[in-house]
């Protein structure tokens, strides 16, 4: 028990140090003052994984349709928000794309990239409304746990990120997921106006293949600002890396059991209906043989009754 009560006390140090080089210009700011509330939206989110299956479970889906389109496309224009304002700003700014230090000034263009990370923070938390709209709709087989871990870390792990690296090489990996979830609810948006688009639809797999590579190229940028010692947080460029292998781990095998490895029942279902084609158009042509010769057969014994025939009746005149 002493030692729990001395490890609850040392996080509680440390967390109390951590605050004395937070980001100042932030600390006012909604939801950023506190870890707490972060936590409890997360919590809560939590809790409904559990608790709303349970209440659907007798109970008819939701069909949900006109909400789905205007929260998947209210997604598209507040994602493409984001990305046009962490453009903008970077680009005034002048950021490098390859090793950019955080600058706590209250510089306009600076404090323009801190609000357009604190407003991806938010972003992440609106989107556990993907898996509120999933139970309600009771589709219980979306809600993977590759579903849920990505949803539930990135509202949690990025408040750190914008309580203590709201700018410098922060930005670069927000704008690049901004830019792929505006495609990403843009598909969601014209899928959910029904079948009449779906069938268009022909590139959902290319958004999952996108967003591997988007866990590929931020491996590689921060391991290329560890290689130049770029002067951000190095703890924290580690911790990215690590991050970024689970998703790489979690949305290949994804990608595998989706599009590359068709299920055992699909597999027999295709080769039957390959067996029932086979099987009728090979029973067609044999009927079709045996009826070919049949009729021959019958064409000659017919020719030789008739020439009987007129045997016998040369005879009897004879």
């Amino acid at each position: 028990m002493e030692i729990v009560t001395h490890l609850i006390n040392d996080t509680i140090e440390f967390y109390k140090w951590g605050l004395t080089i937070a980001d100042k210009r932030v600390e006012k700011w909604p939801l950023m003052d506190s870890p707490l509330p972060t936590l409890a939206i997360s919590s809560s989110y939590l809790l409904f994984l559990w608790l709303g299956p349970k209440y659907m479970r007798n109970r008819e889906p939701f069909q949900l349709k006109k909400t789905l389109i205007a929260y998947n496309f209210s997604m598209v224009f507040f994602n493409f928000f984001i990305c046009k304002e962490l453009f903008m700003a970077a680009r005034a700014a002048s950021y490098s794309y390859i090793c950019q230090p955080v600058n706590y000034s209250d510089d306009p263009n600076e404090v323009r990239i801190a609000a357009a990370l604190w407003w991806y923070f938010v972003s992440k938390g609106v989107e556990y409304l993907d898996t509120v709209f999933f139970i309600l709709r009771k589709k219980f087989n979306q809600v993977s746990f590759l579903h849920v871990y990505h949803h539930c870390t990135m509202f949690t792990l990025w408040w750190i990120g914008i309580k203590w690296v709201a700018g410098g090489q922060s930005f670069f990996g927000a704008h690049m997921n901004a830019a792929i979830h505006v495609l990403m609810y843009l598909y969601y948006g014209l899928a959910s106006c029904g079948p009449k688009i779906q069938k268009f639809l022909w590139w959902k797999k290319y958004l999952t293949i996108i967003q591997m590579i988007q866990f590929h190229v931020t491996i590689g940028h921060t391991a290329l600002s560890l290689y130049m010692d770029c002067d951000f947080p190095h703890w924290m460029h580690y911790a990215l890396i690590c991050y970024a292998v689970t998703f790489i781990v979690l949305f290949g095998n994804f990608y595998y059991q989706t599009y590359r490895r068709m299920p055992r029942r699909d597999r027999d279902s295709s080769k039957a209906a390959k067996a029932l084609a086979n099987g009728t158009v090979n029973g067609v042509s044999k009927v079709a043989n045996v009826a070919q010769m049949a009729g021959k057969v019958d064409e000659k014994l017919e020719k030789q009754e008739n020439g009987r025939r007129k045997r016998k009746g040369r005879a009897k005149r004879d």
